[in-house]
């Protein structure tokens, strides 16, 4: 099968694409067991990495930039670790560029790529607009997106259905008894939380619940903004009884607030958060979260911008969807 590929590896050793990248990128993290079903299947299948497979024009910098809005968050951390890996074991390096939550910084670090000091540039969830960022595809710049789809042939990306992932956590807090649920939404033009916002909006609607304005703050998607924005909705006298932060970061922030206005959670507030940071586990009470596979969508994202940058055809597919899954722990669950 000359025209394996990473996700055929993955599929034949029955684990994740995750997994087949940290046995190419040599990882301690796997277990010999694991390790010798993947490297079985990978001589099985004859599977060389694409990069590997070609011979890279003499220009290549061999270095992809990866572009992220705030580097303290943890939700990039797992997508870069996913970037990595892949792209070393396709004996690429990656240059991490920390926009700081400002437009302007994004576009300063696309010079990188247009003055040719990187091969191509991984954004994750820009503040660049869909046809801003499609002018750099169509001017022959190799670009990927993470966390957000643009539909372009060019534009290869990974991400999850937020709107999707919103009502489902909606509809949880619903089934609890919640009547007025507050949301707490990110950077004002974070296409990510917008979408959030719209599975918020319609879960309330297809429930037949009214839609309150009042019961929406920013919160910045960081802790400081998220405790900010509960002190604000709390001095508006609004009775409700549960917070679904557009991430974890600000659900902390709910968390700090909570314990110093003696408000108990889950039992007086529920709280839902998003991106399954490690600390959702060792809070208390254990904060309820949606996972997204975030490995997986840095890893998918990087071998498919390697493959096209190399004129390698890993498949017609450019945009990979993935699965959240809602996690339900004590932070949202009635006494």
């Amino acid at each position: 099968m000359k025209d394996s590929k990473i996700i055929d590896v993955a599929r034949r050793a029955n684990v994740s694409v995750a997994t087949v990248s940290r046995v190419l990128n040599a990882s301690h993290l796997v277990s010999p067991k694991t390790k010798e079903k993947v490297l079985k299947a990978i001589e099985e299948m004859n599977y060389t990495p694409n990069a590997l497979a070609k011979n890279l024009r003499s220009r290549k910098t061999m270095t992809l930039g990866v572009v992220v809005s705030d580097i303290l968050v943890a939700y990039y951390a797992e997508i870069i670790k996913g970037i990595e890996n892949t792209a070393n074991s396709l004996q690429y390096k990656i240059l991490i560029c920390d926009a700081q939550n400002q437009k302007e910084k994004e576009q300063e670090y696309m010079s990188l790529l247009m003055n040719r000091t990187v091969d191509g540039m991984i954004l994750v969830t820009p503040k660049l607009s869909n046809k801003e960022i499609a002018a750099y595809a169509d001017n022959g710049y190799t670009i990927g997106l993470i966390g957000r789809f643009i539909d372009h042939p060019n534009i290869p990306c990974a991400y999850t259905d937020n709107v999707k992932m919103a009502k489902e956590v909606v509809n949880h807090l619903i089934g609890q008894g919640h009547e007025k649920i507050a949301f707490l939404s990110g950077y004002a033009d974070a296409i990510d939380s917008y979408e959030r916002l719209e599975g918020y909006m319609k879960a309330l609607r297809d429930a037949g619940m009214p839609f309150i304005p009042d019961l929406i703050e920013n919160g910045n998607f960081n802790e400081e903004g998220g405790y900010a924005a509960f002190k604000r909705l709390k001095e508006k006298n609004i009775d409700f009884t549960a917070v679904f932060a557009a991430n974890d970061e600000m659900a902390l922030g709910v968390y700090k607030a909570c314990r110093e206005l003696s408000i108990e959670i889950p039992r007086q507030m529920a709280v839902v958060g998003v991106d399954n940071n490690r600390i959702t586990k060792y809070v208390t009470p254990k904060m309820s979260t949606v996972e997204q596979p975030k490995y997986t969508m840095g890893a998918l994202l990087a071998e498919k911008l390697i493959d096209q940058m190399n004129d390698n055809a890993f498949s017609d597919k450019r945009a990979f969807k993935v699965d959240s899954k809602l996690l339900i722990r004590e932070s949202s669950l009635s006494s």
